[in-house]
């Protein structure tokens, strides 16, 4: 009677391990199950964001041709009307039917490099100031919030500051050097938009600077460079494409600036003689002009203007990708 108990009990007890064996296969595979459906849903979710991505690309891309194709359709009487013609014409008289935008486009491009040239030492310092000096502390907190807040101030506030403060200043200025004392003209507007761009090429410099590594700057350091060493022959080799991005992202901005501009520039449809003369933009025009445009070529000779201001953005944006592409490769 004992053996078949003793067998019975054997049996039990070898069970064991085997159930504890099979609960932890299962538990294996219940995991693997898990990572599985894991893994599974990851990629689903990349796959959805990637799409996401790809959508909101070809939106924008639809938008901007969307635009062009906007701009173009509406200048189209301006374009058969005028011909080649409109770009060289010196002459802006709607009530006679004469449409020239050279005048347009000289102020444009001279007030636009005007502030870039300006603006280019102030905002290459602030970068060096914020990325190298002092990159941490409350004086550098301060300085960047204020920086910024250069760049949120409306452009209309500019416009007014411009009149009331610096078209003085301008004109007490040019009467000393025995020019015209006029006040307002492309000086003027090259001024104010220097200020408004500053805090973009500031801002990216600063990004580009501390992010040059600190091996570089300490082996520098290493072989005795001084700081102004190598700002000059580390960092800023090391940041040009990124700081020319962001002269590049400032001159975009000079370029498309209207209220600031209209307000202190003088607005006459004549061609600048000097940077001290008044003159205009093509934003500034057709800020000024569109309302009071009563003719059907009138209203196209204006949307042209805003083509051709589409067109000169996207070219200098191209030579400008260009080149810094060139130096990224350098």
């Amino acid at each position: 009677m004992d053996a078949p108990v003793e067998k019975d009990m054997m049996t039990r007890s070898s069970e064991i391990p085997m159930r504890v064996i099979n609960s932890a296969k299962a538990s294996e595979v219940v995991n693997t199950i898990k990572r599985i459906k894991r893994s599974y849903r990851q990629i689903r979710t990349e796959n959805v964001f990637k799409k996401t991505l790809v959508i909101i690309g070809l939106v924008m891309v639809i938008l901007v041709f969307g635009i062009l194709l906007t701009l173009v359709v509406e200048s189209l009487p301006s374009i058969k009307a005028l011909g080649l013609k409109y770009l060289w014409g010196k002459t802006w008289d709607p009530v006679q039917d004469v449409y020239g935008a050279f005048p347009f486009l000289l102020g444009t491009l001279l007030t636009s490099f005007l502030a870039l040239i300006i603006s280019i030492p102030f905002s290459f310092a602030v970068a060096v100031f914020l990325g190298e000096y002092y990159p941490k502390g409350w004086l550098s907190d301060f300085l960047k919030n204020t920086v910024e807040l250069i760049a949120a101030v409306p452009s209309v506030i500019y416009g007014f500051w411009g009149l009331a403060v610096l078209v003085p200043i301008v004109r007490s200025f040019e009467s000393k050097i025995g020019v015209e004392p006029v006040g307002v003209g492309i000086f003027s507007s090259s001024l104010i938009l220097a200020v408004m761009i500053i805090p973009y090429a500031a801002s990216l410099g600063r990004s580009m600077i501390q992010m040059v590594p600190s091996q570089l700057k300490e082996g520098a350091y290493s072989l005795g460079a001084t700081r102004w060493e190598v700002i000059r022959s580390v960092i800023f080799p090391y940041t040009k494409s990124g700081l020319f991005a962001g002269v590049l992202l400032s001159l975009g901005r000079a370029l498309g600036e209207t209220m600031a501009v209209t307000m202190v520039i003088g607005n006459t449809s004549i061609i600048p003689k000097s940077i001290f003369a008044p003159g205009n933009t093509m934003a500034s025009v057709i800020a000024n002009q569109f309302t009071e445009a009563d003719k059907p070529i009138y209203v196209s000779a204006l949307i042209e203007l805003g083509l051709v201001l589409f067109l000169v953005t996207v070219i200098i944006n191209v030579i400008g990708k260009k080149i810094i592409s060139r130096f990224t490769n350098e």
